[in-house]
Parts: C-alpha cells; sequence; structure tokens
C-alpha cells in the first residue's frame, strides 16, 4: 500500500474519505465494566481477523485501490456536492435532513431513509433541549472528520490503529451574535482538539498521524474563509 502514497494520491485521498460508508468503531460499548472489556476484547478480535481479510483500520484495501484508481483516471467523478434540508419548529428548535447527494457522477440514492437531525438550545440560552445546538454539531463534525480522514490516512499508509477518541472544546462568546458587542464575533473564538491514540507506533509513524489528522475537509473548512451564498424567498 505504501506504493500507492504519491503525490497524486494525497491531493486527492480527501476526496476517497466521501465513497467509503465504512466506519471505524473501536470504543466499548455502554454497560458495566466487565461487559465493556468483553466489547473491546471483541472488537479487537473482530479488527485482527478483518485485517487479515485485506482490511486496515476496517478499510477494505480493496476499495480503496479502486477508489483511487478510478479518480486518478477521472478526476470528474472526485466532484461531490452534499445537500441539508431544515425546517423551523418552534422557538430555538429547528430540524434538519439530510439524505441525498451528488457524488461519483450521478445522484446517490443508497440512503433509504433520511438522517434527521433536531438542533435546539439549552434553556440559558433560551431553548427546551429539543438537540444539541448548532455549534455543537460544527465540533461533533469536526470530531468525526479528523477522525476518519487519520484512520483512512494511516490505513492507505499501513499504520494499524488500535484505539482513537478525541475531546473537542470551543469558546463562544453569545455577546456577538446576541448585537451586544459589534467587537465580538459571532462564531468560535478558539476551538481545542485533544487526540488520544492506542497502537503499536514509532516515532515516523505518530509524525506521519500528525500531519494526517490535518487532511480532514471539515479542518479546512472551520478553518479558512469558505464563500457562502444566501438567499431570501419570499
Amino acid at each position: 500500500m505504501k506504493n500507492l502514497i504519491k503525490p497524486s494520491w494525497v491531493q486527492k485521498g480527501i476526496i476517497a474519505l466521501m465513497i467509503f460508508t465504512a466506519a471505524f468503531h473501536l470504543s466499548a460499548g455502554p454497560g458495566n465494566p466487565t461487559q465493556s472489556i468483553k466489547n473491546e476484547k471483541t472488537m479487537k478480535k473482530v479488527k485482527k481477523k478483518k485485517e487479515r481479510a485485506g482490511y486496515a483500520n476496517g478499510f477494505s484495501l480493496e476499495q480503496m485501490v479502486g477508489t483511487i484508481e478510478a479518480i486518478q483516471s477521472n478526476p470528474e467523478i472526485a466532484k461531490f456536492e452534499f445537500r441539508v434540508n431544515n425546517q423551523w419548529i418552534n422557538g430555538g428548535h429547528n430540524r434538519s435532513w439530510i439524505q441525498d447527494f451528488y457524488g461519483g457522477g450521478q445522484e446517490d440514492t443508497s440512503r433509504k431513509k433520511p438522517f434527521v437531525y433536531d438542533n435546539s438550545e439549552p434553556p440559558i440560552l433560551l431553548g427546551a433541549n429539543e438537540g444539541a445546538n448548532p455549534v455543537e454539531y460544527i465540533l461533533h463534525g469536526l470530531a468525526g472528520c479528523m477522525t476518519t480522514t487519520l484512520v483512512l490516512h494511516a490505513a492507505a499508509n499501513g499504520i494499524s490503529l488500535e484505539k482513537v477518541s478525541s475531546h473537542l472544546e470551543g469558546d463562544l462568546d453569545v455577546q456577538g451574535f446576541l448585537g451586544l458587542d459589534e467587537s465580538v464575533r459571532n462564531g468560535y473564538q478558539d476551538i481545542r482538539v485533544s487526540f488520544q491514540i492506542e497502537g503499536d507506533l514509532g516515532e515516523e509513524e505518530k509524525a506521519k498521524l500528525e500531519s494526517f489528522v490535518k487532511k480532514s475537509p471539515v479542518f479546512d473548512i472551520v478553518t479558512n474563509r469558505v464563500p457562502v451564498q444566501v438567499k431570501l424567498n419570499f
């Protein structure tokens, strides 16, 4: 697999994240400590079995090679358009539906049902906790994207990971979006991301992982200005 990591792969590798539906889930589920240990051991056995069957960190190496070769031969299939539909319900409560998207040169209809996300605010911000608030979803998106990016690039470089977890914090002063102080920005003033990674890793592999994690599309979105067109229809 190391021979596949050429400049063209590095430039286009992020797009592969959007194509794969496999996920990397190695953390133990809820329950008592004994059950959690059993769950973790079971997941490790499944992981090792998959690696012997041509998988790395939960990704199919055959699919990975096929995807990259397809993109290299036709870069147009690397272009995606993702969509969200949202409806206000009441107060600070609104709901989003995510289902269809364009990718791989065609409309994708693989999702038979939409993913539904409720957005709200806690009582201190005039809501009723019908769901997490939108800026918390930003942290969720950043955590998920950075994790998937890290794991995928590690797999492509032959780096096996046992466990990946992260903790994110974001500082926000609500005086900005409430219009109380124009000198305060509306969004996050600072975001801190801390990863805990387990695996048999050498210093060279650790250095590679540090570079991989910042290839995340959402990391790029939150650290660079993205043009946003807004249109109100009446």
